[in-house]
C-alpha cells in the first residue's frame, strides 16, 4: 500500500453548520506539518453512502461521523474495532487501501473527560439518548449503576440489549437524584433545555451537545455548582485519538485546544 503523505480528511453529518472539528483538525494538520485539509459535508443517507464510495475511492483519506449516521457507519464499514462493534457506532473512519475501518473513539474521550474534569466515581449515571453517542456512553461507563432515557422508549430498550450493558431504560424527563447526567441528545445545540429537573437533581453532567457557547444544561450545572463536562470537552478529546488514528502521529492538543479556544471566542 502506498504511503500517504497528504491527508484530505472529511466531517459526514447533518448538520454539520455548527461543527468545531474543521478549525480543530486543520490545526492539528498544520501543528503537525502533515500537508492536507480537513472539511465538514452535510449528506443524507444517500450522501453518506456516495461519500463511503469516495473514501474506498481514495478522495479522501479518512472520516469522522456525526449525527444521523454513526450507526451506519458501522455498516458501511469493513473492519470495526472492539469499541465499534458493541457499540454498533463509527465515529472515525480510518482508510486501508479500498477498505473502511471503523473506530469509537467517543468511549475513549468519555473515559478521559469523565477523569480530567473530575466527575464522580462512584454515582450513578443517567444516559439521555439511543443512538450512537448514547452506546458509546454505556460502554464507556459501564462500571457505574446505568439508567437510560429517550424520547422514544423502545429505542432505549433495543440500545440497552444491544450494548450488552445492565443500563435500566426509564422513562424520560424523570431524574435520578445523584447521578451523573450525560446528555447524548441534540437538545442544547440551539439553546435547548433538558426536561426540568434533570441538571438540577443530578451530581454532574457531561453534555455531549455543543454549538459555539455554553448549553443551557452546561450553565445550569456551572451555576449549581456541579462538576461538569461540555460537549466542545469531548470534542477535543475525541478529535485527538481520530488525529492519531489517521496519521500515527501524536495528536499536537495544545494547538487543537487554543484553535478551539479561539473559533469559541469569535463565533
Amino acid at each position: 500500500m502506498a504511503q500517504v503523505t497528504r491527508f484530505d480528511l472529511v466531517l459526514f453529518g447533518d448538520p454539520v453548520d455548527h461543527s468545531l472539528s474543521p478549525v480543530i483538525q486543520q490545526a492539528a494538520l498544520d501543528s503537525a506539518g502533515v500537508v492536507g485539509t480537513y472539511r465538514a459535508v452535510r449528506v443524507d443517507a444517500d450522501g453518506f453512502g456516495r461519500g463511503c464510495a469516495d473514501l474506498r475511492a481514495g478522495r479522501w483519506h479518512g472520516a469522522n461521523v456525526t449525527m444521523p449516521h454513526k450507526r451506519r457507519a458501522a455498516a458501511e464499514a469493513d473492519e470495526l474495532s472492539a469499541g465499534a462493534m458493541r457499540s454498533g457506532s463509527v465515529n472515525t473512519i480510518v482508510v486501508a487501501g479500498s477498505r473502511l475501518v471503523g473506530h469509537s473513539t467517543d468511549i475513549e474521550g468519555i473515559r478521559l473527560v469523565w477523569e480530567e474534569r473530575a466527575l464522580p466515581t462512584d454515582a450513578p449515571v443517567l444516559v439521555l439518548g439511543a443512538g450512537g453517542a448514547a452506546a458509546a456512553a454505556l460502554i464507556a461507563l459501564e462500571n457505574h449503576e446505568l439508567f437510560l432515557t429517550s424520547r422514544r422508549p423502545r429505542a432505549a430498550e433495543r440500545l440497552a440489549e444491544v450494548a450488552d450493558t445492565d443500563a435500566r431504560p426509564i422513562p424520560w424527563g424523570v431524574p435520578i437524584s445523584e447521578a451523573v447526567v450525560v446528555n447524548a441528545t441534540p437538545l442544547g445545540m440551539r439553546g435547548e433545555s433538558l426536561p426540568p429537573g434533570i441538571v438540577e437533581k443530578s451530581a454532574g453532567l457531561l453534555d455531549m451537545a455543543y454549538g459555539h457557547g455554553p448549553t443551557p444544561a452546561v450553565q445550569t450545572a456551572g451555576g449549581a455548582g456541579l462538576p461538569h463536562a461540555s460537549g466542545t470537552d469531548l470534542l477535543l478529546a475525541q478529535a485527538g485519538a481520530s488525529f492519531t488514528l489517521w496519521t500515527a502521529l501524536p495528536a499536537p492538543l495544545a494547538a487543537m485546544k487554543s484553535a478551539l479556544q479561539k473559533a469559541q471566542a469569535t463565533g
